[in-house]
């Protein structure tokens, strides 16, 4: 899963939000520096992503994505999948996705000694142009996806992710719809797992 679905799925929590959303920057043993509930937080993105990432619909969907973009097809799938979640969110969220990113963002920079150098240097490129909310069109995630594209050291194709998901956009969708409400019961039970041991 990609930013959007990682700060939802935390919840209202403020630590485990943040954890979540840092994660993929935290290495090793530096954990350890964060506070509890953030630990906690970088721990649930870490099963998040373990989860979806053996699960078979999102295998379906990688299995699609493959051909064409070989092994960044987890990359696009996680793109396509925060895609419609953002498209959708009134589905899974009272709070309007506008609002939604605007509170994220705030409660991301509250802390800034706690964001790594890698966060803090993208974070400002998110926030003025508004990722989240982006994601509910395809030419937000065509953006997306061809920032990544400039970063990789081959062609790895995925400025033309967008062209693909318009083309089997149903089937990608349905995936998706299938999928996340799994991951949402998953995640909650995970929350009340990391909850309780805290008691």
């Amino acid at each position: 899963m990609n930013y959007l679905a990682h700060l939802f799925l935390s919840g209202d929590d403020e630590d485990l939000r943040l954890g979540n959303f840092i994660a993929d920057s935290v290495r090793g043993a530096q954990i350890l520096v964060f506070p509890a509930r953030v630990q906690q937080g970088i721990k649930l993105h870490r099963l998040i992503d373990a989860y979806t990432d053996t699960h078979p619909i999102v295998h379906q969907t990688k299995e699609r994505l493959r051909p064409k973009f070989r092994k960044y097809a987890g990359v696009v799938a996680d793109v396509y999948y925060d895609h419609f979640l953002a498209s959708n969110f009134h589905l899974y969220s009272p709070q309007p996705l506008k609002t939604f990113a605007a509170e994220a963002y705030s409660q991301i920079q509250r802390d800034p000694k706690l964001l790594p150098e890698r966060v803090m240097h993208f974070l400002p490129y998110m926030v003025n142009q508004n990722w989240l909310v982006s994601y509910a069109q395809i030419s937000g995630i065509t953006r997306a996806l061809t920032g990544l594209s400039r970063r990789t050291t081959f062609d790895s194709g995925m400025e033309r992710a967008g062209e693909e998901l318009e083309l089997n956009y149903p089937f990608y969708q349905k995936e998706f719809e299938q999928f996340f409400p799994e991951l949402q019961a998953y995640v909650t039970q995970q929350i009340s797992l990391i909850t309780f041991s805290e008691k």
